[in-house]
């Protein structure tokens, strides 16, 4: 298991979201623990076709779920995914943008790194 706090590209881990408030462990951020079996390293951009995608495999992430203090997600929401449901999504030609600097390291057990780059989210950073 790599460390926590180690991206896939050998950096630190950035946050993915706040809102909503995403990762395994709830921080914002996709860090996998030796709890986290469905490693939920990767940083995804939802869109309307991975949600539907998602939805059709039986995970349906778009509709609130208030009694988990889930609201649901919508396209442009970030979310830790697991790293085999991004694969699987991949596979399919259905996988959704990535956010390499808040992706795990540990996703790399799952996913490859060229794949991941292939998918990646231009990303804008706020100036202090």
């Amino acid at each position: 298991m790599n460390d926590l706090s180690t991206n896939v590209l050998g950096g630190i881990l950035q946050p993915c979201s706040v809102e909503p408030l995403t990762g395994y462990l709830r921080t914002g951020c996709c860090q996998v623990t030796v709890e986290d079996v469905g490693n939920h390293g990767v940083c995804t951009v939802m869109s309307d076709e991975f949600l539907a995608f998602s939805r059709a495999r039986g995970n349906d992430l778009s509709t609130p779920r208030p009694e988990l203090g889930f609201r649901g997600l919508k396209a442009g929401d970030r979310w830790c995914l697991c790293s085999a449901r991004w694969q699987e999504a991949l596979e399919a030609g259905m996988a959704p943008r990535v956010v390499l600097e808040a992706c795990s390291a540990a996703a790399l057990e799952f996913v490859r790194l060229e794949d991941l780059r292939r998918h990646a989210a231009v990303v804008k950073h706020d100036k202090p």
